[in-house]
């Protein structure tokens, strides 16, 4: 019996014992969860039911140096209804009122939006969708509609806010203009002014919202207000104006189309400032169309061609191994160096001839042979010049992609015995189209070298934050006597009737500046692949320069032409007419352009049909294809281009409704 009693307390102290550990075990965990891990397992929680979310600011405004928009952030709303959170009482009293509200702003019978409200009460609908793409105006008028005025919690008020990037220019100067985007990753792609200028300027700062999950995996705000407000970005006033821009973009487009060029590109420069007036690039398709592919003047790197001879003249005025009116032969157009020939565009050459008349006539000989001659013992004399003025560093400009200057030093990969000669025309040298204008420049500008800008001022609302002014690079890159010199040579290459420019002269006013023609893809033994680059290079007026402008043109058809005179020249006048006819600078102008007729018609025609205001879909019939864009897309239409060339046809007739459109198709021919 003992032995029994004392098994059985043996097995009670034994299930004790159990019990005690159990509960001991039960409270560490109470424990390790409440005080331990609590915090853990409640974000945890709160993550599946929260969740901070990121506001994204409202990125700053581009804008031209006149006030004119190039790219705007515009908020695009999304309303929606959560009919769970309002109460029977508010639903009844409040919805007839908000569905006559909305009836009247979107033009909407009131029984749609009864019969919407009243089916997703009916059916639990925690977020039935009300309107998409509201504007910021319309946005506020909803938000105090009746019922909404509640707010989320009472009225059942959910909004979904975005920000879109518009550019009122539509396609022209896309590139320059710009684009900042970022990935999934969180990098960014950065392009032209917008994304040169995201920061710290335009971006701004992201704000924070707190929102809780509703059905079907869906968001809701969580309050009235946000956890971080976001900071807006600052406006950016740039150097850009929007009249110029327009006859740039006209002009090149006008001259590609008619040489059936592979791309081009123009930029415009103010002379004693560096700020750029305009800049258009533009790149055929498969199509035979032309729109901004790339930004070619800052971006694309070539050999420059005769119009490099510029800089070999002011290196050898400079080292005073010639002077203007030495004499050199062009040995009958053809001057050989070494196992190589150098050759001049006039068959049989110039004879004897001053160095001022062989700049005039753009001869090659009479270049390589004086470079050559006079620094052969001594090569690196000449590069040591060229560095000197800068040539060799890129213009630190803020747009990303800015292509590198070639110049080679003796010793480096690539140089030769006939790296002189040919460098002294401009082959195995390489400049972007913005940098050779940033040397004419400053010839133009007394030997004061400015940095091209791009941006005059940033501002806060009203309010200036921060201004930019003239960038001198260098005071002076050679003597007054050479920029003298030199100012007098690209006069010449105009006003005299044997310069290579000389069809470009009007009396009306004045102009100066270096033809070039460059081979390209001259090493190829295949004739038919022997392409061309042809540029026009200078500023205007001649004896005051206001502006400066270069103008490069690649791959001209060879059977309408390749002269830089005939392709880029006719660019670089038009220009000029027309930006004195705008702002003139002597006391009367006849605007006329004897060698493009057709350009003059075709630019009064887009400039009549841009200054209407339209409420109707035009008549963009016999227009060329991209006037057509640019006038619709600035309208807010998508276009569809199907062929090349003027518009045959459109699927819209002129007349419609503009605000019944969202697409027109355009057939070109």
């Amino acid at each position: 019996m003992a032995v029994t009693e004392r098994n059985i307390m043996n097995r009670l102290y034994l299930v004790a014992a159990c019990l005690f550990l159990f509960s001991a075990a039960i409270l560490y965990r109470l424990i390790d969860i409440q005080m331990v891990k609590g915090p853990d397992y409640k974000d945890l929680a709160l993550g599946k039911t929260e969740k901070m979310f990121t506001i994204e600011p409202n990125r700053g405004n581009l804008y031209a140096e006149d006030g004119s928009l190039l790219a705007a952030s515009v908020p695009k709303y999304e309303i929606r209804f959560d009919a769970n959170t309002v109460s029977e009482e508010n639903f009844q009293k409040y919805m007839p009122a908000l569905a006559d509200s909305l009836a009247k702003l979107f033009d909407k019978p009131s029984a749609y939006y009864r019969q919407l409200f009243r089916k997703a009460r009916a059916n639990g609908n925690g977020y039935k969708l009300v309107a998409r793409n509201v504007g910021y105006l319309d946005f506020v008028r909803i938000k105090n509609f009746p019922l909404f005025r509640l707010g989320p919690n009472k009225g059942g008020f959910i909004e979904r806010y975005k920000v879109v990037r518009e550019y009122p220019l539509g396609k022209m100067a896309a590139r320059s203009i710009g684009y900042e985007r970022v990935d999934e990753n969180g990098y960014y792609t950065r392009v032209g002014l917008d994304g040169a200028f995201g920061e710290p300027y335009l971006r701004g700062r992201e704000g924070k919202r707190l929102k809780q999950k509703i059905a079907k995996n869906r968001w809701k705000p969580i309050g009235l207000d946000n956890i971080v407000e976001p900071q807006d970005g600052q406006d950016v006033v740039t150097t850009i104006n929007t009249n110029i821009q327009d006859i740039a973009h006209h002009a090149l487009l006008a001259q590609l189309e008619k040489y059936n060029a592979d791309h081009g590109s123009v930029v415009v420069m103010e002379t004693k400032t560096g700020e750029i007036r305009a800049i258009s690039n533009l790149g055929r398709t498969k199509e035979g169309k032309y729109y901004e592919k790339l930004n070619y003047a800052i971006g694309e790197s070539h050999e420059p061609g005769s119009t490099f001879k510029l800089m070999s003249l002011v290196a050898a005025l400079e080292d005073k191994v010639i002077d203007t009116n030495a004499v050199i032969d062009t040995e009958k157009g053809r001057y050989r160096v070494y196992d190589r020939t150098v050759k001049d565009s006039k068959h049989g050459g110039y004879g004897k001839i001053s160095l001022a008349e062989a700049f005039a006539v753009s001869s090659n000989t009479a270049f390589a042979k004086m470079i050559h001659e006079n620094y052969k013992e001594q090569p690196e004399r000449f590069v040591n010049r060229l560095m000197n003025m800068g040539l060799h560093v890129d213009l630190g400009l803020p747009i990303i992609g800015e292509g590198q200057p070639v110049i080679r030093y003796p010793g480096d990969k690539g140089w030769s015995g006939i790296s002189l000669a040919w460098m002294s025309h401009g082959y195995e040298v390489s400049m972007t189209p913005m940098q050779t204008l940033a040397f004419y420049n400053a010839i133009a500008n007394d030997g004061e070298f400015v940095r091209p800008r791009l941006i005059k001022e940033v501002r806060q609302g009203n309010k200036v934050v921060k201004r930019f002014g003239k960038d001198v690079v260098n005071p002076s890159i050679c003597s007054k006597e050479t920029v003298e010199k030199a100012q007098q040579l690209l006069k010449d290459v105009v006003e005299k009737e044997y310069g290579t420019g000389h069809g470009l002269y009007s009396k009306e006013f004045s102009m100066a500046g270096k033809t070039g023609t460059c081979q390209k893809n001259y090493v190829a033994k295949d004739p038919d692949k022997l392409a061309y680059i042809s540029s026009f290079v200078g500023y205007f007026p001649a004896d005051n320069p206001k502006y400066s402008c270069i103008v490069v043109i690649h791959e001209p058809d060879k059977s309408v032409g390749y002269y830089g005179a005939d392709v880029s020249g006719p660019v670089f006048k038009s220009l000029a007419q027309k930006i004195y006819a705008s702002s003139p600078l002597v006391d009367e102008v006849e605007d006329e352009t004897p060698k493009v007729p057709q350009l003059e018609e075709q630019y009064k025609s887009y400039y009549a049909h841009v200054q209407k205001e339209y409420k109707k879909i035009p008549n963009v019939k016999g227009m060329s294809g991209m006037d057509a864009i640019s006038i619709l897309e600035n309208l807010g239409l998508e276009v569809e281009v199907r062929g090349n060339g003027r518009v045959k046809r459109q699927s819209v007739s002129q007349g419609t409704d503009i605000d019944k459109v969202e697409k027109i198709v355009l057939e070109l021919s």
